[in-house]
């Protein structure tokens, strides 16, 4: 072990640790002098980045010259901040503002490395970019890379509570120590702000969508500007969530109806206010008429209205409003997963230039698996912008290994047909399907004051992935996998392939134990923290686990096909008729589409109830599978890390173990069958897991 230093994880995927003797050879011919701009705050960040990287890649940071003096140069600006680069103003005209240029070139007689950029947050993203080239190994030879961002807004959305609690979050406290902003900047907050820029993370909502009015009071509105003062220097924006009763809360109206001219005049004067203390402040996040958080409907109006309100507001600012369409009716729906599009689609139109409809990936809540939103495609006059969950309230919290680039791509590259074949899900969210310049991709952080910054090693990679899918959705998450690896852990491919290989199978593994061939909505009551598909009861039969998968004596699924709720109706003739055919769909989603029979023959030629308790044990072995994975890799990672990953995987095999032996004896209660040959029977009794109470788990709400 002696090579392997010791890490904690606080570096993330930018440890810039020493690269092969021969290889840092062949870099520093390359890098060893550089001219950089340093006239700007951002044009230091990025010479100040790539001197921190080299210096530990390499070995020793390059030299700066002034103007240029050595043969082979590397070089940082835009067009008018550097006479290198202005020859290459029109190759950068057509990347945008946050577009870049990797490149070498001849220039003056001189072989240069160019990183180049319209603007100076370009240059940033490129240096990032530089750098992971760098930390991967790759050759340097024939460099011609250019990039551009697929879609215009990439925002992390933080469910920090202003008491520093977070919800849903499984890395502790909040990252924001607001009783001690403004005047204390903790420089953590420059370290949030370099990651998310290495990923090309542009605006960060602050607060909790559950607001409270006090984010917008004058206090906390100063306590936000010193954040988004930090953060401005790496192309991040500040965005706050707004309660939509504020004008009540914080300001004395006995109305924040959307149509009142008072209620107007009074989000008018908030957002000059806002603005007069973060010139750059991106916007508002509203969770409207959605678990009780108030909303245009309590007034009798529309979504539309209420966004409509808050985007005139913001509008002469360059402001937006990102309106979550995830919402509850008063009355409980005859399924769950049709509202928001029977609320929304009738809106197409209706909202402002500048409001995003900010859907879930998919129609019930960040479940295992689920298929695409239905709205995604079904209102081509509105953008729609993407909410992922990063943190994985849904998906073993903090202790389960569970890398969800395979979730993301899986809906990213689903086909809505809704203009035909291609018209796939990315398509829609980047704007490309129907014309859209404002587009967005929304993911809910995992990231707390954790040393590692998302409460384990491992769940790092979801914040990586996501940066890097809301980028270019077109990537693949295998090989962002790769890349994350390689720079978080080793280079060594007897490290890369093996520990890629085990987070390529994890979401599926995660699937079998928890939510197998289309279930969903089965964990515990609240927390959802392990299983609990006996929940019933309560305010909502919607909030029960009983509601959705519908199990009894005969069969087991939600009827969803157009003999039941319909719910196929709301997606593309040609995606209905897949889903809606037993025979067409397919079986990881066999459950959320139909009610079958227990005796349902399947592909394997197994049985449905064969089949089902087949799933839950390969998900419990496959995280066996992982620990010996895990275990072979343990002098070739450092020990600490190694000891904090192998014990969480520990945690995560007994308590998948757990997903299925209590899955099994509930639903074995049910339909009186026997259990397939050679799988074992639960170990306790049904009434024993019922019996389980878990009151302080970690991210309810409160």
């Amino acid at each position: 072990m002696g090579s392997v230093r010791a890490e904690d994880g606080y570096d993330l995927w930018l440890r810039y640790g020493p690269v092969d003797s021969s290889l840092a050879e062949q870099y520093r011919t390359r890098l060893g002098e550089m001219v950089a701009p340093d006239q700007t705050a951002t044009q230091r960040a990025a010479r100040e980045e790539l001197m921190r990287g080299l210096g530990g890649l390499l070995g020793s940071a390059p030299r700066l010259q002034a103007e240029g003096a050595g043969q082979r140069m590397l070089i940082l600006g835009t067009p008018d901040s550097s006479r290198w680069v202005a020859p290459f103003r029109h190759d950068l005209d057509v990347l945008g503002d946050e577009g870049y240029l990797l490149r070498q070139a001849h220039v003056e007689g001189r072989d240069v490395l160019l990183v180049a950029a319209r603007q100076d947050i370009g240059v940033l993203y490129g240096v990032f970019h530089l750098l992971r080239l760098l930390q991967t190994g790759t050759s340097l030879e024939g460099l011609d890379l250019r990039e551009s961002p697929a879609m215009r807004l990439r925002v992390l959305n933080h469910w920090d509570n202003l008491d520093g609690y977070v919800e849903r979050g499984y890395a502790g406290g909040s990252l924001w120590d607001w009783h001690t902003l403004p005047d204390w900047r903790d420089p953590r907050y420059t370290d949030y702000a370099r990651a998310n820029a290495s990923l090309g993370i542009n605006g960060t909502v602050l607060n909790n969508v559950n607001a409270n009015a006090l984010s917008l009071s004058p206090d906390y509105l100063r306590k936000a500007a010193a954040l988004a003062d930090v953060f401005r220097p790496y192309g991040i924006r500040v965005y706050l969530s707004a309660r939509f009763s504020a004008p009540i809360e914080i300001g004395g109206l006995a109305t924040a109806d959307p149509l009142d001219p008072a209620v107007q005049r009074w989000w008018q004067k908030k957002a000059d206010e806002i603005y007069a203390v973060i010139p750059d402040f991106g916007g508002f996040l509203v969770k409207a008429n959605s678990e009780g958080q108030p909303g245009p409907q309590d007034y009798g109006r529309s979504h539309a209205d209420g966004a409509n309100l808050l985007a005139d507001a913001l509008a002469p600012h360059g402001g937006v409003v990102m309106w979550r369409a995830f919402v509850y009716a008063h009355d409980v729906p005859e399924d769950r997963a049709k509202q928001a599009y029977n609320e929304f689609v009738v809106l197409d139109g209706a909202f402002r230039r500048n409001v995003l409809l900010q859907v879930k990936n998919g129609p019930i809540d960040f479940q295992p698996r689920e298929p695409f939103h239905p709205l995604f495609g079904a209102m081509p006059k509105t953008p729609l912008m993407m909410e992922f969950q990063i943190t994985k309230e849904y998906l073993g919290f903090a202790t389960h290994l569970v890398y969800q680039g395979p979730l993301y791509e899986e809906v990213l590259r689903a086909d809505t047909h809704a203009r035909g074949p291609g018209s796939t899900v990315a398509r829609v969210v980047d704007g490309s399907l129907d014309g859209h310049r404002l587009t967005g991709i929304a993911g809910v952080a995992n990231i707390g004051d954790d040393r590692t910054w998302s409460g384990s090693h491992f769940d790092q990679a979801n914040w990586y992935v996501f940066g890097r899918l809301a980028w270019n959705p077109r990537q693949s998450s295998r090989a962002i996998a790769a890349d994350w690896v390689a720079m978080t852990f080793a280079r060594d491919p007897g490290v890369v392939q093996p520990v890629v290989d085990m987070m390529m199978a994890s979401r599926e593994a995660a699937v079998d134990y928890m939510t197998p061939l289309g279930l969903h909505h089965v964990m515990a009551r609240g927390h959802h923290y392990g299983p609990g598909p006996w929940v019933d009861g309560g305010p909502r039969a919607d909030w029960t686990s009983v509601y959705y998968h519908r199990a009894d004596r005969d069969g087991i699924g939600f009827d969803r096909t157009t003999r039941g709720s319909n719910a196929v109706s709301q997606y593309a003739p040609a995606v209905a008729r897949d889903v809606g055919d037993v025979k067409r769909v397919p079986e990881s989603l066999l459950l959320w589409f139909h009610h079958v029979p227990w005796d349902h023959r399947m592909a394997s030629g197994r049985p449905l109830w064969d089949e089902l308790v087949h799933r839950y044990t390969r998900g419990v072995r496959q995280i066996e599978a992982m620990q010996a994975t895990w275990e072979g890799l343990r002098d070739k990672v450092d020990a600490p890390r190694h000891a904090h990953v192998a014990a969480f995987l520990r945690i995560q095999r007994n308590e998948a173990q757990w997903w299925r032996d209590a899955s099994v004896a509930y639903f074995q209660s049910l339909n009186g069958r026997a259990l397939p040959a050679g799988e074992a029977a639960p170990p306790h009794s049904l009434s024993y897991y019922r019996s389980l109470q878990f009151p302080f788990a970690p991210g309810d709400g409160r």
